[in-house]
């Protein structure tokens, strides 16, 4: 098994500096980043292969490169707000090893010549907010944070900030825009945050485990991260496997494992001694597939050539027992409540699909309504104001392509609707 990210994470003790230092080499590769100039590091993490792991897989060094140049002050804005559901990876690197997520983001600062960084927390996360504010005044009281750190000339300063439970701040304009004081509400773009971010100032936004990977690859090099995985889907990927399982947790694995493997040799099987009936790889905002696709290998590009996508790394299992109808009506109320309302295709698309589901559901609907609910997501397919649109059509559209049978036992005799895309 590979670990990079959860090795020794369940060590007695990880969150104090000292138990870090000496069971993983904590803040040891800050020693070879400040013998590199900034842009070199840069160069590092580009030629690891690494791709940020908040959902979009965007290539993190090439992010890093698209900082507009000589623009300062710079900001780093690590996105904790975690609140995709079926997604708990970041919690738990955040409430077991909170030092590695702030070398992390030191080495990150320093490559992108950033001297003020914000970690930006999902409200219900207050207690480990106490956690990371504990384990920063140690970082701190050990020289690896304030003014001329080990030395160098290099400055750093690190704050928490609480968001208030919005779903919205996990995208990363309405989060800076949480961060400077507004509502939660995400920004037109381009210009994209690298160019004009926090405060109207070049921004790097990351997820925390993308952060938490950069000590591994400044240690071990470039080419010890890139060995792992596939050609184009470097490194190891921590998922968040649900639903109806034996073992639900969180597990870390070479990118390119079977996604099969995930729910049998990882999470235990399928709950009961049932049978895998759909699952849906990469969070609620993504596509569901069918079992008959569960030999995926779980990595970028496959997952895209299955007709879904990897995004937050939630694994969410539906065995056989259940009408994914239902599963589908309690995503479309998750995205219904959590829509800021800026955009009207997301907010009167999102009412519409969980009143028609909640009917369908009920035994109350009629077959057009499945026609209906495919024209509604027609019409918020990258016709939103930001990404929360696609993502609360995904579920939705993919039942309808491949679980008509759910909506026919539930309606009774019906005309299948062509879903969107569909030849």
């Amino acid at each position: 098994m590979t670990e990079i990210l959860f090795k020794a994470i369940n060590t007695p003790n990880l969150t104090s500096i000292d138990v870090y230092e000496q069971t993983l080499d904590g803040y040891q590769s800050l020693k070879k980043a400040f013998e590199k100039k900034p842009e070199e590091m840069v160069e590092l993490v580009k030629a690891s292969g690494l791709r940020g792991r908040g959902g979009a897989g965007f290539p993190t060094g090439l992010k890093w490169s698209f900082l507009a140049k000589d623009v300062f002050p710079r900001y780093l804005a690590c996105n904790a707000d975690e609140s995709e559901p079926g997604t708990c990876k970041d919690r738990e690197l955040i409430m077991k090893n909170p030092h590695l997520l702030i070398e992390g983001m030191i080495l990150c600062s320093y490559a992108c010549q950033i001297e003020t960084g914000y970690l930006y927390m999902r409200g219900e996360f207050w207690e480990y907010e106490e956690l990371m504010d504990k384990a920063i005044d140690d970082a701190y009281a050990k020289g690896y944070l304030g003014k001329n750190i080990m030395g160098t000339g290099f400055n750093l300063d690190l704050y928490t900030h609480m968001g208030a439970g919005a779903y919205i701040c996990g995208e990363e304009s309405a989060l800076l825009t949480s961060l400077e004081g507004y509502r939660g509400e995400p920004r037109l773009k381009p210009p994209f945050p690298a160019v004009e971010g926090l405060y109207g100032k070049p921004t790097i936004v990351n997820n925390v485990e993308t952060l938490c990977a950069i000590p591994f690859i400044t240690r071990n090099g470039p080419e010890a991260y890139s060995a792992i995985g596939t050609e184009k889907s470097k490194g190891t990927k921590l998922v968040s496997v649900s639903g109806h399982v034996n073992k639900p947790g969180n597990y870390e694995i070479p990118l390119g494992t079977p996604t099969i493997d995930l729910i049998e040799k990882y999470a235990g099987g399928i709950r009961n001694g049932n049978k895998l009936k759909a699952f849906i790889p990469g969070g609620s905002s993504v596509p569901m597939l069918p079992a008959s696709k569960a030999d995926t290998p779980y990595d970028y590009e496959s997952l895209m050539e299955a007709g879904t996508m990897l995004g937050s790394g939630a694994l969410i299992v539906i065995d056989d027992t259940a009408n994914v109808v239902t599963e589908a009506l309690g995503l479309a109320h998750f995205y219904m409540h959590e829509s800021c309302g800026k955009c009207t295709p997301c907010r009167e698309g999102t009412r519409w699909m969980y009143q028609i589901l909640t009917d369908i559901n009920n035994k109350q609907g009629k077959p057009e309504q499945v026609e209906l609910l495919s024209d509604i997501c027609d019409n918020m397919s990258f016709k939103c104001f930001c990404p929360l649109g696609d993502a609360a059509v995904a579920p939705v559209i993919s039942s309808i392509k491949y679980f008509p049978e759910d909506y026919e036992e539930l309606i009774g005799s019906m005309k299948t609707a062509q879903p969107v895309g569909t030849p």
